[in-house]
């Protein structure tokens, strides 16, 4: 199984889920990975206060590299979670067919269909990247209790 988490830049919130959902797996047996909509980042590593707030929980972000997403990692990866529906919107205009576009969701709506925007905390003061974090870990309980059965 093959997971992606997409949000814009690629160095706030995807990291983020990256990080979050890889420490709740079984990396042997799930690949979890990360891109941005935009190529603002790519090469970069994630946002310093992303970083921080994974650190205080005990997981290490500071390795991973920004990317963009690609309409191959249609083919790479079997769901692909956006962090918004702004993000959700711009991977589903690249999606080729239904086949691609069935493999995208919005992250959040493993908790709520309602409520299913993580915002983006780039603009936000510190508290900002945990109150992402605690949406981010509880979404990413339920995917990894789905994943490892």
């Amino acid at each position: 199984m093959n997971v992606l988490m997409v949000c814009l830049g690629n160095i706030c919130r995807s990291p983020l889920a990256e990080g979050i959902l890889k420490s709740k797996i079984s990396t042997s047996n799930v690949h979890v990975d990360s891109a941005g909509t935009g190529g603002y980042h790519i090469g970069n590593a994630p946002d310093p206060r992303s970083i921080k707030v994974a650190k205080e929980h005990g997981i290490d972000i500071s390795s991973q590299v920004c990317r963009k997403f690609v309409v191959s990692d249609f083919d790479a990866f079997d769901i692909i979670y956006a962090m918004d529906k702004s993000n959700y919107g711009n991977i589903i205009k690249l999606a080729r067919n239904k086949i691609d576009a069935d493999k995208v969701k919005l992250l959040l709506n493993e908790i709520s269909p309602i409520d299913n925007e993580v915002p983006d905390p780039y603009y936000d003061a510190e508290d900002g990247f945990e109150n992402v974090f605690q949406m981010i870990d509880q979404a990413c309980d339920i995917i990894a209790a789905r994943l490892e059965k």
